[in-house]
């Protein structure tokens, strides 16, 4: 059975911490990390490195909000 593809976030989910999956040229490429801002067509997600992707919205294939991320060993 093929998996299914659903996008599950809306703008109201600002401050939630979501996975993605978007088309590139590629192929397919994921992010995960906070939603910080979803204006004019455009998603911004900061990773948990600090970095911030930018994802156009007709790009999604799939996005859900996820739980928050476990702790990292050795950093309590």
């Amino acid at each position: 059975m093929p998996a299914r593809l659903v996008i599950a976030i809306t703008s109201q989910d600002i401050g939630a911490r979501i996975t993605t999956r978007r088309r590139v040229p590629e192929g397919f490429r994921d992010a995960v990390g906070i939603l910080v801002s979803w204006e004019n067509g455009v998603l911004e997600i900061r990773k948990r490195d600090g970095t911030v992707v930018v994802i156009p919205e007709e790009t999604l294939v799939a996005a859900k909000v996820v739980p928050a991320a476990p702790p990292r060993p050795g950093r309590m």
